[in-house]
C-alpha cells in the first residue's frame, strides 16, 4: 500500500502540497490509517501509540507480530487479530492515492500530531484520538483559544436552535472559536450564527472534506467557509465527540 504510493510521482508531489515537510514516510502512513481504519478505532491507535505509525502500519497488514508489548497476551493477539480482519479489506494503494490526490484537488491539507495547528486536547482521547485531520480553510483556527463546541440534536425545535444561535452568536462576537459538527439543527445554528457576527468556527464533518455533507449544508459551509475537519478519509462518522474533545467547553 505505502510503496505503491510512493512509486507514484503525482502522488508524492500531491502529499507534499497537503502537508510540507520531510516526514513523507510518516505522513504518508498516517494517511493511509485513515483510510483502512474507522475514526476512533483504539485498536489502531493503541498500535500506533506503541510502534509508530509507519511500523504499526506494517503490522497491520502484515504477518507476524513485531512487538512484545503487542504479543505477550492472549488478549492484544486478539485485539490484533480483530483489527486486521477490519483493516485489510481496506488496504488498496489506489484508494490512498485517490484521499491524496482528492485532498490536493480541493485545496486541503493533511494535519498530523505535532504540526502547528493541531488541536492538543485531541490528545484526550487516548487511543481514539484522531490519526489525522484533513482540513479545509483556515486551519489555525483548530487551535485558535479559546473554542467552545455548540452541539445538539438535529430535529431541535425552533426554540432550540434560537437559543443555540444567541449562545454562538454572543461567543463569536466575543472573539470565541465556535465548533460543532456541521449536522442540521442546532450544529447548523450555532454555524451561521458565528458567522452572522463575523466570527470563527470550525465544523468536524461526517463526510469527507471533498463533499458538503449533509447537502443542504453546502451554501453554509462554501459561502465564507468555515474551517472543516474531517478524520477519516471517505466514511461517515459521528462528529461530536470529536468536535467536543478539540474545544475547551461544551455548551
Amino acid at each position: 500500500m505505502m510503496d505503491e504510493a510512493l512509486r507514484d510521482p503525482d502522488t508524492v508531489a500531491a502529499l507534499h502540497r497537503i502537508h510540507p515537510g520531510d516526514d513523507v514516510a510518516e505522513c504518508l502512513a498516517r494517511a493511509a490509517w485513515t483510510v483502512i481504519a474507522e475514526p476512533g478505532d483504539a485498536a489502531a491507535g493503541a498500535l500506533i501509540e506503541a510502534l509508530g505509525p509507519e511500523d504499526a502500519l506494517a503490522v497491520a497488514l502484515g504477518a507476524g507480530l513485531q512487538s512484545s508489548e503487542w504479543s505477550a497476551t492472549g488478549r492484544a493477539s486478539r485485539v490484533l487479530a480483530e483489527g486486521r480482519a477490519r483493516w485489510r479489506p481496506r488496504a488498496r494503494g489506489d484508494a490512498l492515492r485517490q484521499a491524496i490526490r482528492g485532498a490536493d484537488e480541493v485545496g486541503a491539507r493533511l494535519l498530523t500530531p505535532g504540526d502547528e495547528h493541531w488541536p492538543a486536547s485531541l490528545d484526550d482521547l487516548g487511543p481514539h484520538t484522531p490519526i489525522a485531520l484533513w482540513v479545509r480553510g483556515d486551519a489555525s483556527a483548530l487551535s485558535c483559544a479559546p473554542r467552545v463546541s455548540v452541539v445538539g440534536a438535529r430535529a431541535a425545535t425552533g426554540y432550540g436552535e434560537q437559543v443555540a444561535a444567541e449562545l454562538a452568536g454572543d461567543l463569536a462576537s466575543a472573539g470565541v472559536v465556535i465548533v460543532s459538527g456541521g449536522a442540521y439543527g442546532i450544529d447548523g445554528a450555532a454555524h451561521r450564527a458565528a458567522l452572522g457576527v463575523q466570527g470563527t468556527t470550525v465544523a468536524f464533518l461526517a463526510g469527507g472534506v471533498d463533499r458538503a455533507y449533509p447537502i443542504g449544508h453546502r451554501r453554509l459551509f462554501c459561502s465564507r467557509s468555515p474551517a472543516m475537519a474531517r478524520w477519516s478519509a471517505s466514511r461517515r462518522a459521528e462528529p461530536r465527540r470529536r468536535s467536543g474533545a478539540s474545544s475547551h467547553a461544551i455548551a
